[in-house]
């Protein structure tokens, strides 16, 4: 930071590791092989980065921040298995990334913002064809968000979101004395290990439409927020109660008890009712 005259953007949720035990936890994390892609995001000042081009066939390194390209391109000058890019992650289209930077699959290994921690995590899970794996450090209330059970006070959509599609582990956490400037959370290393089909039966955008219904009102049961927020898909009442009774499901829990099993053979049987409403 005193070499290139840099100080830390807020705004864009900079905080540098300057603590080498937690990125080489990630790179374990990662399970690294000589072969593999690597997108990073929000390489900063590049700590990650060399690493990782120390030990991958390429990396592509996504920065926001227009100051860091030329700090990172002369940073990694020895390496010729580096792409530099100054782009925002989230306007990029990880498909053509795949197919004409990587030429195939990528693992995802990055320090991400944390004020666009959530958008980053379903862009990953969105683009799981060509994504294995995923170690991310986040915010430690997030990773426990990510990793919660049903049941549990951090179990909620996002818990959801990315279960159905990936199995979620927390490597470590990570204090907020690790970090310049030492930002006011505590941190997580967590890996996302993919899965191209997901973990549900029943179509994905009712799936969830049920999902959000269910954990609109927390403090409802599983009827009471069904009826309130369900009413614009035409399902009555009566369609409601059915449902939950086909899906073995006690209309007097709460959305949050329920498992991702739970809530695909409650949409599945909504779905039917609804779809024999229409019929009628």
């Amino acid at each position: 930071m005193k070499k290139y005259n840099i100080r830390a953007d807020k705004r864009l949720g900079q905080h540098f590791l300057k603590d080498e035990e937690p990125l080489f936890s990630m790179l374990k994390a990662a399970q690294l092989m000589p072969e593999d892609n690597v997108l990073e995001i929000g390489p900063g000042l590049g700590v990650l980065t060399l690493e990782l081009c120390r030990i991958v066939k390429k990396v592509v390194a996504v920065e926001k921040d227009r100051r860091f390209v030329p700090i990172l391109n002369d940073l990694t000058r020895d390496f010729k298995n580096v792409c530099i890019l100054q782009e925002d992650v989230l306007k990029l289209d990880w498909e053509k990334l795949s197919k004409n930077l990587f030429k195939g699959d990528f693992k995802v290994v990055a320090n991400l913002p944390y004020y666009i921690t959530a958008p980053i995590i379903m862009k990953i899970v969105e683009n799981r064809q060509f994504i294995p794996l995923a170690v991310i450090m986040v915010q430690k209330e997030v990773a426990h968000r990510l990793a919660a059970s049903c049941g549990s006070k951090d179990y909620g959509i996002l818990s959801i979101a990315v279960n159905v599609y990936a199995d979620v582990d927390i490597i470590c956490e990570i204090g907020r004395g690790s970090f310049v400037p030492p930002p006011k959370v505590d941190s997580a290393i967590v890996r996302i290990t993919l899965n191209k089909k997901p973990r549900i039966s029943t179509d994905e955008e009712f799936f969830f439409k049920v999902v959000e219904a269910a954990f609109g009102e927390r403090r409802k049961t599983i009827r009471n927020s069904l009826k309130s927020r369900l009413n614009l898909l035409e399902l009555d009442q009566s369609h409601i109660d059915k449902a939950l009774d086909t899906a073995g499901i006690n209309p007097m829990r709460r959305g949050e008890t329920l498992s991702i099993e739970e809530f695909d053979k409650l949409a599945g049987a909504l779905k039917r009712a609804l779809n024999m409403s229409k019929n009628n």
